[in-house]
């Protein structure tokens, strides 16, 4: 074998371990996600915590992805659409770690809704958007490991659902406490757990913007559809 040939099959060896964590870290976020809209619906503080806790093992591959990153460029110098492979590699990699972090914050928050009083269909509702937002996250794995920028476009299109079905939580969680101001603390722990899925919807959105730059070479030149129009103070990752 030429040493060129052993040195270019040493950078697709490299690049196919860090996609492998990409991977990973995603399938960790989907069920972290799941999980946590499960505790919520179930009042199950198991769950819950287990959420919490697991957001460890997301935050350490985020840390091994920019490791093996940093170790790839050092070593293989890569140029042109290798380098952009490992960049796209590292930006996808700090929005699955928010992702994760989001999701933890809404295990936090179930655990302390579990000792409110229930607000009808909320619960429901909070956890359809959830899998709408991990569908989003699968699709745009998915077509960052095929290279598949039209499935990442749909990916991209999608935010607009996701934000239309925020919208709906928002009105609902705003009659609630008109009608009721025993509901104000609960709606107000939904509202930002809504929230935190919405911003979730927005990083599987720059994710699939990610995904169309490494396959094409460009961003899209478009603006993000985008349809929140509440003015609420958005949450937080805590």
């Amino acid at each position: 074998m030429k040493p060129e040939s052993h040195i270019t099959f040493n950078l697709d060896r490299d690049l196919e371990f860090v996609q492998a964590m990409i991977t990973r870290m995603g399938g960790l976020v989907e069920a972290a996600i799941l999980d946590a809209a499960r505790a919520l619906e179930t009042r199950d503080d198991e769950l819950a915590d287990a959420v919490r806790k697991g957001d460890r093992a997301i935050d350490a591959l985020e840390e091994q992805i920019n490791a093996a990153s940093a170790r790839l460029i050092a070593l293989h110098a890569p140029a042109a659409a290798d380098l952009r492979t490992v960049l796209t590699a590292i930006k996808i990699a700090a929005a699955l770690e928010r992702c994760g972090d989001y999701a933890k914050n809404l295990a936090k928050r179930s655990t302390a809704l579990a000792n409110m009083p229930a607000v009808e269909n909320s619960a429901g509702l909070i956890r359809r958007m959830a899998k709408a937002v991990q569908l989003q996250l699968k699709n745009v794995l998915d077509a960052y490991v095929k290279d598949d920028a039209d499935l990442a476009e749909q990916v991209r299109q999608q935010d607009h659902d996701i934000d239309q079905m925020y919208n709906s939580l928002f009105r609902e969680f705003l009659t609630h406490m008109t009608e009721d101001p025993r509901n104000i603390s609960t709606c107000l722990h939904l509202h930002f757990i809504a929230k935190n899925i919405e911003r979730m919807g927005d990083h599987a959105t720059g994710i699939a913007e990610q995904v169309i730059y490494l396959t094409t070479g460009s961003l899209p030149d478009d603006d993000r559809p985008k349809a929140d129009n509440t003015s609420i103070a958005s949450g937080t990752a805590e």
